[in-house]
């Protein structure tokens, strides 16, 4: 936990919480170029002590971090100032976890990875758009099954053993796939 800037001007505070602490350094100097004054927390206690001392206006709050869930903080953050308009980032875009995020107050999710004007993009977006693309193809399967592999490897800190054992898989067999590239995304 720590504060990027010091309040000497009456800028909008932001709490940005994220336990990848280069990402935190890198976006908070962003953030705070673009005018806001930025406190950093890397879970979710310490974001939550944070904004119980001072709710802050805007929030920027990864999804998956150890301990508690970025949703947690999205309810917590909602329950003490429900105006202030929060961000929700992750590494694993779902739909499940974005409807859960936009439902317990957040005003916007974003995939990882993201920069700090489509941060502040999404801060500012009010409404849907009603024309945004939609992509004309489905995922694969293959892809599908390629990315639910990598999240799982990573909720198991790499751990082939691990992974194979929470996916009831044999061992050998989720290494011949995870050795294979990414199949291509057709949509």
């Amino acid at each position: 936990m720590s504060t990027a800037s010091t309040p000497a001007l009456d800028l909008p505070s932001l709490l940005l919480v994220d336990d990848d602490t280069t990402f935190c350094t890198v976006m908070s100097r962003a953030l705070l170029r673009r005018g806001f004054d930025v406190a950093v927390a890397h879970d979710v206690d310490s974001a939550t002590h944070l904004a119980e001392a001072d709710p802050p206006e805007y929030a920027v709050v990864d999804l998956k971090m150890p301990g508690n869930s970025g949703l947690i903080l999205v309810k917590r953050l909602n329950t003490l100032e429900p105006t202030t308009k929060i961000i929700v980032l992750t590494g694993y875009a779902s739909i499940s976890t974005a409807v859960e995020a936009i439902k317990l107050g957040a005003t916007h999710y974003l995939a990882k990875p993201v920069d700090a004007d489509e941060v502040i993009a999404a801060f500012n977006k009010t409404n849907g758009d009603e024309l945004i693309n939609v992509a004309p193809n489905p995922l694969s399967v293959e892809r599908l099954e390629w990315e639910h592999l990598q999240r799982v490897l990573n909720d198991h800190d790499g751990n082939i053993s691990a992974t194979a054992r929470a996916l009831n898989m044999h061992r050998r067999s989720l290494q011949r796939k995870l050795a294979k590239h990414p199949p291509k995304n057709q949509g």
